[in-house]
């Protein structure tokens, strides 16, 4: 028996590429960012988000409200925000269903479930894992390894889980795992000390300094990491910043990270910016347009935006 599960374990290796093929054989993902509603408004924008195609990034803000685990745009809850159970998970049953009755594995994962959690407390964190259990099946895994550099194959599921960088996220959903079991979600890297005020001076070495994890296994970057002080304070798109984005890309991949960057909107001068706010505003079509293109060129994996549609005429 035990060199059958040997046997298939090394198959599963051999038939298995690069981790960073795994995901949409390593090419760009649109990112649905804060797709759930803030406030009871704008409910749409799961399906929305779902409708642009797959595979698609689902971003999930996650909350604690007295021991229920809800998706909200802030930490403080009011008790009107939905489960995650129902927002997401129950949302997308006939996809993950129709998807493993078809056994299409090769357009695996269909949907990247990112999570950003407002409150890194243990009993959350312990809730969520708890929820997934009921899902086992539906999303991605990897078996936990003896020595965490060692990064095991994927078992490929229609669903690929992603959560952040608190070192509380790794204590619950993988120092606690045992060896040999399922990891069910995987983290992003930590980053290396640099100046605040310079990030985008900073080597790329240096802001990334240590190769994945079997646990970390993504790299989720700000924009100010290409253009100093982010969204608000882009220029003109230059020769430049075009080269800092492809190092920053490069990099990541060198080391076998996927990378993601956010958030890249351009509303216009007219106010509109869907209930999203301005945050990530470049300003305009136009200009978040070129970093769009930009973002493509370079093999960004997850290119997060809050402007579903547009985004994916873009990119398709």
């Amino acid at each position: 028996m035990r060199l059958l599960a040997i046997g298939l374990l090394a198959a599963v290796c051999a038939a298995q590429t690069s981790p960073l093929d795994f995901l949409n054989h390593n090419k760009p993902v649109l990112d649905a960012h804060n797709c759930y509603p803030y406030n009871g408004k704008w409910t749409n924008r799961i399906d929305r988000a779902l409708g642009t195609g797959f595979p698609v990034g689902i971003e999930q803000d996650i909350a604690w409200d007295h021991g229920r685990v809800v998706v909200s745009h802030e930490a403080k809850t009011d008790g009107t925000e939905p489960l995650l159970r129902d927002h997401f998970f129950e949302h997308v049953r006939p996809i993950v269903e129709k998807a493993l009755r078809e056994n299409d594995r090769a357009h695996w994962p269909l949907i990247v479930l990112h999570f950003d959690f407002k409150d890194n407390s243990t009993p959350l964190l312990e809730a969520v894992w708890k929820l997934l259990r009921q899902y086992d099946g539906w999303y991605t895994t990897a078996v936990k390894t003896p020595d965490p550099r060692e990064l095991a194959p994927f078992d490929t599921r229609p669903l690929l889980i992603l959560t952040e960088v608190d070192d509380n996220q790794e204590e619950v959903f993988f120092h606690r795992v045992p060896v040999g079991a399922k990891l069910r979600l995987f983290g992003s890297a930590h980053t290396g000390e640099v100046d605040k005020n310079r990030l985008a001076g900073a080597p790329p070495s240096q802001l990334l300094p240590n190769p994945p994890t079997n646990y970390r296994r993504w790299w989720n970057c700000a924009w100010n990491l290409v253009e100093e002080g982010g969204q608000h304070h882009a220029g003109d798109w230059t020769a430049a910043d075009d080269a800092r984005l492809r190092a920053l890309v490069d990099h990541a991949h060198r080391l076998g990270y996927w990378i993601r960057f956010y958030t890249l909107d351009g509303f216009g001068p007219d106010g509109d910016t869907g209930g999203w706010g301005n945050q990530y505003n470049f300003g305009s079509r136009d200009a978040v347009l070129l970093r769009w293109k930009a973002a493509l060129a370079a093999g960004v994996n997850l290119i997060a935006s809050d402007q579903y549609e547009d985004l994916a005429k873009v990119m398709k």
